[in-house]
């Protein structure tokens, strides 16, 4: 099994600074979009108030964006993934039982940045895009998915299964050490133990259950394999997010 730590949503680079906690919730903001092609604005999704504010004007509900991962009523998420980003996820073997776990840059009114998990996706199946039929296709630009609607690389995938965001900002979901930077991230002792795809370098694990994180990339990969402390661990997070 494999844990992936999947970071997603607005940051200073994609929207102009981080998405907010309301009501105390995790709310992710959906970047923008980027290709002309997704048919959801923020405003669509409720969030024109939250990307006003959060990307100090440049953004607003008649702003289109990227609504992916997507999440829909029925409990089924979404994830779209190409290029070299899903090519480094199907090297890793990442499929069917998978976790995803969305994290990203949020702030609460008066507090600091930091990064934390707001969401998940556990992978039922794949759907690799230039090989499904037209029919599944059709299927997935129906629910508006930007990666179905035009493609964005020759490797594109939807990956499925069950998943929520919305996540309350407990503790625990808070991938941030505390007054640290956001990049210092405090971890489970397995973690350490398994490693982390893209943080091979000896000097980003800092001891005493921290690990400095890299600056850019998108999907981190454990392979946890037979670990019951891991799988506790993701069991336990997955029940936080759903609370």
């Amino acid at each position: 099994m494999k844990i992936i730590f999947s970071r997603k949503g607005f940051d200073s680079a994609s929207g102009g600074g981080p998405s907010p906690i309301v009501n105390g919730r995790a709310l992710s903001l959906p970047i923008p979009d980027t290709m002309g092609i997704s048919r959801i604005t923020y405003g669509n999704l409720g969030l024109g108030g939250h990307a006003r504010r959060a990307s100090r004007g440049k953004l607003s509900g008649r702003h289109r964006c990227h609504n992916d991962p997507m999440f829909c009523d029925d409990g089924q998420a979404l994830l779209g993934q190409c290029s070299a980003a899903q090519t480094h996820l199907a090297n890793h073997g990442v499929g069917e039982g998978d976790v995803f776990l969305f994290f990203g840059l949020f702030c609460e009114d008066g507090g600091a940045p930091h990064h934390r998990i707001f969401g998940y996706l556990q992978v039922e199946r794949v759907v690799h895009l230039a090989q499904c039929s037209e029919a599944e296709r059709a299927e997935f630009a129906a629910l508006d998915h930007p990666h179905a609607l035009g493609m964005h690389a020759s490797n594109d995938a939807i990956y499925c299964g069950r998943g929520s965001a919305a996540a309350p900002a407990d503790d625990a979901l808070q991938l941030t050490a505390q007054g640290e930077n956001p990049s210092i991230w405090r971890i489970p002792a397995w973690l350490e133990e398994t490693g982390l795809s893209y943080h091979a370098r000896q000097d980003r694990w800092l001891g005493e259950g921290r690990l400095q994180s890299v600056a850019r990339g998108q999907e981190f990969v454990a392979d946890i394999g037979e670990r019951e402390d891991a799988r506790r661990w993701a069991q336990e997070i997955i029940a936080l997010i759903e609370s």
